[in-house]
């Protein structure tokens, strides 16, 4: 009972766990969820995005990242950076306005909340009269002009948010100046948009949302012109040289209007419908764009047909002749236009269109013929397909990197070559020490390689696994083709796209081998691929086999879906990853573990029902073992029959409950006399105190019983090269561990590589052992004679790891999900064990091996077990001696999903979803930390730059 006392307190230990051990969050990867406003400033060239949650995000140049987060919680609904500063305001829901500057600190630029404040109207006066509608950021940065829906206009001073009641411009003083007879006080009701005059700084554009346009003078207090749209007012934008102005309307129309010195009130010098002349929807912003041809671009949001095209996303572009409606698959939350920003420059010449939907961000290039889209280097749309996997791969050889590269930029021909246009800000990160890969696996049948080397998760290639099998659609169709003569001309452009031809596709298992380029897949509905590295397209047949689970079982029947169909002779790949053969288990389960040994050429693969493994080089099965108990019925019902495992699982509840009160019953008053059953009562209690004064943070584990649900399930697959049937000679061995608390060993006779394809693999079975609280085994792993785990296939053969020790005895290590136990090999027997602690029931989700280097010296690096639970806690566990080192609080126990996701990497990072378009970023170590370190400095202000003002982030968006 010794090695359960708790260890006295290591000063030294505690110094070093120091310099291995640090929890940080550091990074959100992907596209920010439920997304709600859009800001850009010229100046500055960041973009920054406005989320539901009221988190604020800042990008810039790749690696160019800053976050906020409002303490309110509340939405986004309006984003303006300041002219010429290193700050923006932001507009919630909750009517509060806050203000946000970038400030150096320590070498690095970060955002901070300076202000909030709230526009609060006299007392009595209804919500409505301080509801803030519109935000226009003077040019001069001392002031911002506040529009609301009571049509009142209030000056808020900056920084202090203090309001400067004598210049609230009133809809009363505003009617003083319109002729009685062309408006009355409804006239003036809801400001829509407020623009200053691109020239002149004294000057605003005030729109209601009535119609009624008002250029207001700052200086005189007084309307020097005013113009009446016969429709509701959407938006206003002014043309460069501010002779004109274009307004948009609720009717899917677009107005010009000139503004003459002349005449005080004027009439559109044209309206346009551009889809008419049918009912139209709104066009809800737009952009006039002067170029040195002559041609304007024109490019505004909606005013598609309503009868035909009104639940279509579009923005649309219109220069000279050509004419796109660029059709989004979600819903478009604001979008802006990159142009000359110099105020010397005669014309705007826009160069890219940047469009922030609901699930993604699209940039397209404007210089381009054709227009099209630009590659993003961050941002990605993670759940463009959901993610129903991740795999993790560290420090990629360089030769596979470069083929993966070029694979994906095969894919990418569609795509524009212009730099990356929101290029403002400067990353000072450190360059990434090595090249690291996150595939995730995905709905539709595709598994993405993402860059997760540094801050910007960037997509590097794409694999689709459709091609193998029959579905409903034909992937050599073409969304975006369209006829000459259709009206309006849309063309689909994102990525996003939710809908799965069929959800058996969906990924559910990946394993790469870095050194070999082997990759194996495994799906919903039984598949396993096996793919290669190619660098050219080909076209081949790919071999199947099948894997019967059930094969020694009768009186079994599946009642879950069918096994996809496949596609007889060759078929034709992409550049990349090629399948080279299929192995379809039956029934056709959702595959639950998956393992590869490029070495010797092996796959292994586990369902509900049982787990085979497969030669991938002589294309034949080795063996099946079905591991299903004869109470595993709900094993065979498949994914979809969830009544009736409700009805099961409440039905086994029910029957602990009654068995753990009969089994108490016995003990209290079961058999003997009296004294007999006193002194047994207080030698159990005896034992249990002296278990809790032993070890505290500990707890009896609850067997279960072997008529439990889904105990054939096949948790994990490992394979080793150790001491299986004695001591003397080791040997290949596949270890199987099952939802059940059973591990399966079976050793395996691999030829050698001159006899590789003449003699078969044989395996045999050489232990099973069942562990007694029949707890899931989530993680098995081999220990060398110097307690090292042992290395990948094929790392040493590329020198970058230590030939395992042969020599001393290797220990067992089986990681259920309630304890840790290490067993001598090749005897089997129980060396050591941990306990997890009683914390409501914690159980462990996740666990690998980890490399945790000191942050103080490069000659001291252990190895360590990072455990996630069932409560979001990682505790990091020493090897070979099972000592909890440190735990840290990670994940909400609430966020099962976000549990679910997590993925661990080699040395000591990590990643979850924390929402369906966003991986969270953590780091456990001190030596390996991936965040954003960059510094944006202010650019110089040209003494005219207050002059002019593009407009584009002084854009207003209807609240």
């Amino acid at each position: 009972m010794r090695r359960f006392l708790r260890p006295g307190h290591d000063p030294v230990r505690e110094r070093l766990k120091r310099d291995l051990f640090q929890f940080n969050k550091t990074v959100e990867h992907g596209f920010p969820h439920q997304p709600s406003a859009l800001g850009y400033s010229p100046f500055l060239r960041l973009m920054a995005i406005g989320t539901r949650s009221g988190a604020i995000k800042l990008y810039g140049a790749p690696g160019v990242e800053f976050m906020g987060l409002h303490e309110e919680n509340n939405t986004v609904m309006q984003i303006h950076f300041i002219p010429d500063q290193c700050q923006l305001v932001t507009l919630l829901d909750d009517n509060s306005l806050h203000l946000w500057s970038l400030k150096q600190h320590g070498g690095t630029s970060e955002l901070r909340e300076e202000h909030r404040f709230t526009l609060k109207g006299p007392p009595g006066s209804p919500p409505s009269a301080t509801q803030v509608t519109a935000v226009l950021p003077h040019s001069s940065r001392e002031v911002l002009y506040l529009g609301t829906e009571s049509g009142n206009i209030f000056v808020v001073e900056l920084p202090s948010f203090r309001v400067l009641e004598d210049r609230t411009i009133t809809p009363e003083a505003v009617l003083q100046w319109i002729p009685e007879d062309n408006c009355n006080r409804r006239s003036c009701e809801l400001v829509e948009a407020l623009r200053e005059h691109p020239k002149n700084p004294d000057q605003i554009l005030i729109g209601y949302s009535r119609g009624l346009i008002v250029l207001w003078d700052l200086q005189n207090n007084k309307a020097t012109h005013h113009f009446l749209g016969s429709q509701q007012l959407e938006n206003l934008y002014w043309q460069r040289d501010g002779s004109k102005f274009i307004s948009c309307h609720y009717d899917g129309s677009y107005s010009q209007w000139p503004v003459s010195s002349d005449n005080r009130q004027s009439e559109p010098l044209e309206n346009t419908v551009p889809y008419g002349p049918f009912p139209c929807k709104a066009i809800s912003k737009i952009y006039w764009q002067t170029t040195k041809n002559g041609l304007p671009y024109i490019i505004f949001q909606g005013g598609m047909p309503r009868a035909s095209y009104g639940d279509r996303h579009s923005i649309s572009v219109i220069h000279g002749s050509q004419q796109t409606a660029f059709d989004f698959t979600s819903r478009v939350i604001d979008f802006f236009i990159i142009f000359s920003s110099d105020p010397a420059a005669e014309f705007d010449d826009p160069s890219a269109l940047v469009v922030l939907a609901e699930e993604e961000l699209v940039v397209i290039d404007l210089k381009s013929a054709g227009w099209p889209a630009v590659h993003p280097p961050y941002l990605a749309s993670l759940h463009c397909s959901a993610i129903t996997c991740s795999h993790h791969v560290s420090n990629i050889p360089l030769k596979l990197w470069e083929r993966i590269i070029s694979a994906g930029s095969k894919q990418n021909i569609h795509y524009s070559s212009m730099p990356w246009p929101i290029d403002g800000g400067t990353n000072i990160a450190p360059d990434p020490p090595q090249r690291d890969l996150l595939l995730t696996g995905h709905e539709d049948g595709t598994v993405r390689f993402w860059d997760a080397s540094g801050v910007c998760l960037h997509l590097l290639y794409k694999l689709s696994t459709v091609r193998v099998f029959l579905t409903d659609a034909d992937p050599n169709d073409n969304m975006n083709t369209l006829g000459e003569d259709e009206w309006p001309p849309l063309r689909k452009v994102g990525t996003f796209d939710p809908y799965s031809d069929d959800p058996r596709l969906g990924i559910q298992k990946i394993y790469l081998c870095k050194y070999s380029g082997y990759l194996a897949v495994a799906g919903t509905a039984g598949q396993v691929l096996v793919m290669e590295l190619n660098d050219e397209d080909a076209e081949h047949v790919v071999d199947h086999a099948e894997a019967d689970l059930l094969q020694d079982q009768e009186g079994y029947r599946w009642k879950g879906h069918e096994k996809l169909k496949t596609r007889d002779g060759p078929v034709r790949f992409e550049a990349g990853f090629q399948p080279f053969v299929l192995v379809q288990c039956q029934p056709p389960a959702v595959v639950t573990s998956l393992a590869l040994h490029s070495e010797w050429r092996l796959v292994a693969f586990g369902t509900s029902h049982g787990f085979g493994l497969f030669d991938h080089q002589q294309k034949r099965l080795v063996f099946v073992k079905c591991t299903l108990h004869p109470s595993d019925q709900l094993a065979l019902e498949g994914p979809l029959s969830r009544v009736k495992s409700l009805k099961k699982s409440l039905r086994q509840s029910f029957r602990r409950i009654r068995r753990s009160r009969v089994s108490s019953r016995k003990r209290r008053g079961g058999g003997g006399n009296a004294s007999e059953v006193q002194e047994a009562n207080a030698k159990f209690d005896q034992d249990v105190l002296q278990e809790m004064e032993l070890a505290p943070v500990q707890r009896k584990i609850e067997a279960r019983s072997a008529e439990d649900s889904f105990t054939g399930f096949v948790r994990t697959l490992y394979f080793a090269d150790t001491f299986l049937r004695d001591s003397s000679r080791h040997c290949p061995s596949l270890w199987a561990g099952t939802n059940g608390g059973t591990v399966y060993a079976f050793c395996l006779r691999v030829p050698p590589a001159e006899r590789r394809m003449d003699e078969p693999v044989r395996a045999e079975q050489a232990k099973e052992i069942q562990l007694m609280h029949r707890a899931p085994v989530v993680g098995i792993l081999v220990l060398d004679g110097r307690s090292t785990p042992l290395p990948e296939p094929l790392e040493v053969a590329h020198d970058l790891s230590k030939s395992p020790d042969m020599q001393g005895s290797h220990q067992l290590l089986v990681v259920s999900e309630e304890q840790f136990k290490v067993f001598t090999l090749p005897k089997v027997s129980s060396k050591l064990k941990l306990k997890l602690t009683a914390l409501e029931g914690c159980r462990v989700r996740k666990v690998t091996v980890a490399n945790f280097g000191s942050c103080k010296t490069d000659d001291y690096s252990e190895n360590d077990l990072a455990v996630l639970t069932n409560l979001g806690d990682i505790q990091i566990i020493s090897l070979p001696f099972l000592k909890l080192q440190i735990r840290y609080p990670c994940i909400r126990k609430e966020d099962v999903s976000g549990i679910a996701s997590c993925v661990f990497t080699k040395y000591g990072q990590g990643f979850y979803l924390i929402s369906p378009s966003e991986f969270e970023r953590f780091s456990l170590s001190t030596k390996w930390l991936v965040e954003p370190r960059c510094i944006v400095d202010m650019p110089e202000v040209t003494s005219n730059n207050h002059v002019h003002k593009p407009g584009t982030e002084n854009a207003a968006r209807k609240s």
